[in-house]
């Protein structure tokens, strides 16, 4: 590997400064819980203060913020809990992955409040190429969705929008259809009757609901009673 493709990661401890050199690739692959062997993402086993400067970080300094001066446990630690710099692909790629989740989330929760109908993601991503939207890599995509939201809303009529389902599942595929439910909203009312159904209510997001209903009635073969209770 060509000293122009290493990287560095840092993790700031209080008034202390830590940085590695390494394979940004691995890294990354690392900090996203991939099986990755420390000694491949680091390109060395020395812990810097200040790597550019070449300046090493203090055996006093490491033992005192890591318990260790074990230099691969304390780089685990380093891409784990520290910052890595990324070159222009992974940024390329952490950006798209999440441009799809915010697109993803905009689309699940939003409708269109003229006709209460949801947005498809194709027209999300419309709406986002039109505003020119700048997605940051790095801060979270619910977050970012909502400020996103809130500046849709000044071009479309838009509105984030939730519907309260009362479900009913005979004892046959209760057990079934019960886990199903917190994956696609929350469960605000669950009651197991007495001959093993289950009844209860979920609120889900308005985009999800055709969904949730369409594969609660393909689990139990149309044997389920779902009704519309509110939306908001």
């Amino acid at each position: 590997m060509s000293e122009s493709e290493h990287s560095i990661a840092r993790l700031v401890v209080g008034s202390e400064r830590f940085e590695i050199l390494i394979d940004p690739e691995k890294a990354w692959q690392m900090k996203q819980g991939a099986k990755v062997d420390i000694r491949e993402a680091m390109i060395s086993d020395v812990i810097y203060k200040d790597a550019k400067k070449g300046l090493r970080a203090s055996r006093e300094a490491l033992q005192k913020t890591f318990k260790t001066l074990d230099p691969y446990e304390i780089g685990k630690i380093i891409i784990q809990r520290g910052e890595i710099q990324l070159t222009a692909r992974q940024r390329k790629e952490l950006i798209e992955s999440k441009r799809k989740q915010i697109i993803a989330y905009i689309s699940r929760n939003c409708v269109d409040s003229k006709t209460g109908l949801p947005l498809p993601p194709t027209r999300v991503e419309l709406l986002l190429d039109e505003a020119k939207v700048s997605i940051d890599p790095f801060k979270d995509a619910k977050e970012q969705a909502l400020e996103i939201i809130k500046a849709l809303k000044a071009k479309i009529p838009l509105k984030i929008s939730k519907t309260l389902l009362e479900i009913r599942a005979s004892p046959q595929y209760a057990s079934k259809v019960y886990p199903l439910l917190p994956r696609y909203g929350e469960v605000l009312k669950s009651q197991w009757l007495e001959d093993g159904s289950w009844k209860g209510e979920v609120e889900v997001p308005s985009g999800l609901q055709l969904e949730l209903i369409d594969k609660l009635n393909k689990m139990t073969r149309g044997s389920i009673e779902i009704k519309v209770v509110s939306k908001s």
